[in-house]
């Protein structure tokens, strides 16, 4: 199988898949790793376009980001799971929730939305990013994903994403740009019928806590949570993230 992944955890406890956000690795769940591992097999994995994993030869879509879930299920044999996503990785996992939820105990979601952005910002992003490269995406990304306090508390952390994101491949940014573009769950989410936790930054200017209240309206079966972050909230607020994740999936 193509796609770059990692499992870390006791091999007989429950698997929980994470999944990223456009821009970074798996290595951005690394705040979560000491409290999730010990209670579940953790499963991490690269989307397309990111890390060693390539992209596909036909144009990426938000159906191939999920049916690659649904492949590492079925690789290592496991009926169910749990699923955890954010921003990218969160509309993955609603697209799960809606074609596979049999696969699934239970989903969380992080700052994400059934229609993030539009169409044409998207196509503009990846335009750009196809010419002149991740540089500049990179230099303002510190604004998207965490709020200013955080950009001066964790300079050195806010730093080492930005230059990671600098350093990722522009083609597959670009992929994944143009597969956001198309992507829109919006009749969807009534059918999302696996219990699901959403979880929203309170200062989120991508995918804003109008957007999950709006998913805890229209989806059957969703627990809705309002964190003190902006995009990128397993980073800027670990403990009440993982918190959350576990406590939903305990119950």
């Amino acid at each position: 199988m193509s796609i770059d992944y990692r499992l870390d955890g006791p091999s007989e406890a429950p698997l929980l898949v994470l999944s990223n956000s456009l821009g970074t690795t798996f290595e951005l769940w690394q705040p979560q790793m000491a409290a999730l591992a010990q209670q579940y097999r953790v499963l991490r994995y690269n989307q397309r376009g990111h890390g060693a994993t390539p992209l596909p030869e036909a144009p990426l879509t938000l159906e191939i980001l999920g049916q690659d879930v649904i492949a590492l299920l079925d690789k290592l044999d496991v009926e169910r799971a749990y699923f955890c996503g954010i921003s990218m990785g969160g509309l993955t996992g609603l697209w799960l929730n809606r074609y596979h939820p049999q696969r699934f105990h239970k989903l969380a979601v992080a700052n994400t939305a059934a229609r993030i952005g539009n169409e044409a910002g998207w196509q503009q992003r990846a335009q750009q990013v196809r010419q002149e490269g991740l540089a500049p995406i990179a230099a303002t990304s510190p604004a998207r994903w965490f709020t200013e306090d955080f950009q001066r508390d964790q300079q050195p952390l806010v730093t080492a994403l930005t230059e990671q994101l600098a350093r990722g491949d522009a083609a597959g940014y670009a992929a994944c740009c143009e597969a956001l573009a198309q992507a829109d769950l919006r009749d969807a989410v009534p059918y999302m019928s696996a219990p699901m936790l959403v979880i929203a930054g309170e200062h989120d200017p991508v995918t804003t806590v109008a957007d999950a209240q709006w998913l805890a309206a229209n989806a059957p079966n969703v627990t809705l949570a309002v964190l003190p972050t902006s995009h990128i909230s397993n980073v800027a607020c670990p403990e009440l993230f993982n918190q959350q994740v576990m406590q939903f999936f305990a119950v």
